[in-house]
């Protein structure tokens, strides 16, 4: 767990965090129907679970730009070398949810393998169970609906990680869409940040075989 401290004094943004940060504290909500049938489509041939590959692939790319690591240390705003992702799990059987965090790693198949292994071993629990590290972003899945906006409403301290959603992803010839969402503090970032971050997710998804190697 590596990190660099913000000198918020002497950043580019010091003005910009702060008003995002102690006055007007915004965050900015985006939701785009992303063509996801790769990630759909490599899952269905290699026997994968869609949920850790679709997982990897956004950790991936929150991991590849230093405007999603962002995160809170000792009332310090830092920057983390890595984060992993901490996401919510849904048990079938039960109707309950579950919540822990998966280590990140860039290999592909030993994510997969951790996840599918950290799912299995809190499948019977339910709310926040592990101990998750500081350096964490999150994830969450609504996969029964395909939906259009997708808003949460969190009145907690700031948080500058962000917060990646998804629902439902429908076929229509041949391809697979999914609306997916970013929830991002203004304070780290801006409109540009955010919307970047599908266009980010596109290509890796557009080239999901090869990134997988």
């Amino acid at each position: 767990m590596n990190y660099k401290i913000i000198d918020v004094d002497n950043w580019e943004r010091k003005e910009l965090f702060r008003l995002y940060t102690n006055e007007l504290k915004i965050g900015i909500n985006i939701t785009v129907e992303m063509d996801v049938t790769n990630v759909v489509k490599f899952a269905k041939k290699g026997g994968y679970k869609f949920y850790p590959c679709m997982i990897w692939a956004v950790s991936k790319v929150v991991n590849a730009h230093d405007e999603y690591k962002y995160g809170k240390l000792g009332g310090k705003l830092v920057l983390w070398d890595s984060v992993s992702p901490s996401f919510t799990d849904f048990n079938s059987e039960t109707k309950k949810f579950n919540k822990f965090t998966s280590e990140y790693s860039e290999d592909f198949k030993t994510f997969y393998e951790t996840c599918q292994k950290d799912r299995e071993k809190f499948k019977n629990e339910s709310g926040f169970v592990g101990n998750p590290p500081e350096n964490v972003f999150d994830i969450t899945c609504i996969p029964w609906v395909n939906y259009k906006a997708f808003t949460m409403h969190i009145e907690t301290e700031p948080r500058f990680f962000p917060v990646v959603s998804w629902g439902k992803f429908i076929e229509k010839d041949d391809r697979f869409t999914m609306p997916v969402t970013i929830d991002y503090n203004h304070a780290v970032g801006d409109g540009y940040n955010a919307s970047m971050f599908f266009n980010y997710l596109q290509e890796f998804i557009d080239n999901f075989d090869k990134n997988v190697l």
